[in-house]
Parts: structure tokens; sequence; C-alpha cells
């Protein structure tokens, strides 16, 4: 062999093993950087959560989440979904957890919830103003109901579903929704109060009204298909109080204290 191929063919594979050796040293690094990114979805719910005109995550929830996930040591990335699609990844582990509402029962044994339950939201069943309001779930019977596609309220669409006496039609958002109310396709418009308010117009919807029905809260949902949601959980939490403790974060809530129209179906609370 000539003399001046083996020096090349030595520094050729000095590269080589300096190329490896970093590699391997920073593997631990890139997969440290993985764990400390924290999967997000959200979807449309404003002003709790939506996507904002520059395609960017927004509202007060999300805010809040931010907060608490730099408090926790964590990096977000946001993923915008509809909400069928959420409970689907949650199920998956395609996603680490969702700022959404509790009390989901599809998402029974595949979540795990916080401790904490942020803010409270507001579920309502809007009507025409020559219609009675709901005060009582033994008025729905004979009636119609638009739903809002996606949405389980907390598990009263099981309910309205088996029902023989309630009629169901859905509508794939809110402002659909107001306008099947206005055309009489239904009786009743159950959807939550904020994401109403928002899509309301005071001139053409000036003769819908609004009745209180459930009051539910917000919280954190980890996917059990993550094994760490657990100590996520344990961790959102305690960055939250220590949030809270420092005034910078809204106080935690008793969910047991929800505010529900007499009739409600106990056993799908």
């Amino acid at each position: 062999m000539p003399p001046s191929v083996f020096p090349a063919s030595v520094a050729r594979l000095a590269i080589i093993v300096t190329l490896l050796a970093m590699i391997t040293l920073a593997g631990p690094a890139l997969a440290e950087a993985d764990d400390n990114k924290l999967r997000i979805a959200y979807t449309e719910f404003p002003p709790i959560e939506y996507q904002n005109e520059q395609g960017e995550p927004a509202g007060h929830f999300i805010e809040l989440t931010r907060k608490v996930v730099q408090e926790a040591g964590y990096e977000a990335e946001f993923i915008y979904l509809p909400v069928s699609r959420i409970y689907l990844y949650l199920k998956s582990g395609t996603v680490d957890l969702w700022p959404g509402l509790s009390g989901v029962p599809v998402l029974e044994r595949e979540v795990l919830e916080s401790w904490a339950n942020v803010y409270p939201v507001q579920l309502s069943a809007w009507y025409l103003e020559s219609s009675e309001p709901l005060t009582h779930f033994d008025q729905l019977e004979g009636k119609t109901v638009i739903v809002i596609g996606g949405y389980t309220y907390g598990g009263l669409l099981t309910w309205l579903k088996a029902s023989s006496h309630v009629r169901l039609t859905q509508a794939p958002n809110n402002r659909a929704a107001l306008e099947m109310l206005k055309l009489k396709r239904g009786d009743y418009v159950l959807d939550y109060r904020e994401p109403i308010e928002k899509v309301l117009d005071q001139t053409t919807d000036s003769m819908i009204r609004g009745s209180d029905v459930r009051l539910r809260y917000s919280a954190w949902l980890f996917s059990l298909a993550s094994p760490k949601a657990a100590l996520l959980r344990e961790e959102f939490d305690d960055a939250y109080l220590r949030l809270v403790s420092r005034g910078e974060a809204p106080p935690i809530r008793d969910f047991n204290s929800g505010y529900v129209i007499p009739g409600f179906p106990v056993q799908h609370r």
C-alpha cells in the first residue's frame, strides 16, 4: 500500500469515530429535550380556548396552561383539533394532555384529571323568547333539542339519546345551532354560555334567551396512555398551586358545588 493512502484512511476513520461519539453523547440530551416537550391539544371553545386569526392558540385557559407548563419546567407544543379527535388522541397517547372539561364519560379510565378544577363553565339551554325557560329536565319531554357535534355535555347526551321522549338534532357549531333555533328546527339549544355569547349578534339574535342548566368545571386531562401521566398531574397541580399562592392564577374550585336544575340524570353525572 502506498504510504500516502494509509494516513488518509486513518484520518477518515478518526473522523467517523469522532462523529459516532458525538451522536452517542448527544443522544441522551436529545431524548431529554423531547421528554421536556408536552403535546397539548386544544379546540374551538372561545373565549376559553380557540385558534386566533394568526393561527395561534389563544383563550384564558390556554394562557393559564402556558404559565403552568413553564412553572412545571416543560415546553408546550399546542395542537389544534376538533373535540372528537382530541378524545381519540388522548386515548391513543398521541397528545399528552388537554385543558378541557372534567367528567367526560367517553374519557373515563382513559385520562387522569388534575385535582385542580379551574374555570367554571356554564351549560345553558337557549330558546326563543316565545318559549318557556328550561327549569326542569321534564320539560324536554316531547321537545326537539339541538346539540353541538362532538359535545357529550358531561354524560347528558347519553341520557338524551336513550330517552324515547326527546328528539335530538345536531348542529356543527354554535352559530349554526342558533340559526337552526331561529328557524324553529328545535325547541332548545344545549350549549355553553361563554362560546354562545361570543357569537351572539345583538340585532339578529335579540329574540334568543338562555337559562342555566348545569355548572361544570375545566381541568387538565392527562392521557393514561403516557407512562408519565401521574407524574404530570402532580407536577401540574403543584405548579398551579404555586401560581395561586403568588396571585398569578385563579383560586382552586370545588367541583361538587356545581349548580344543576332539577331532574338531572344523576347516573351520568
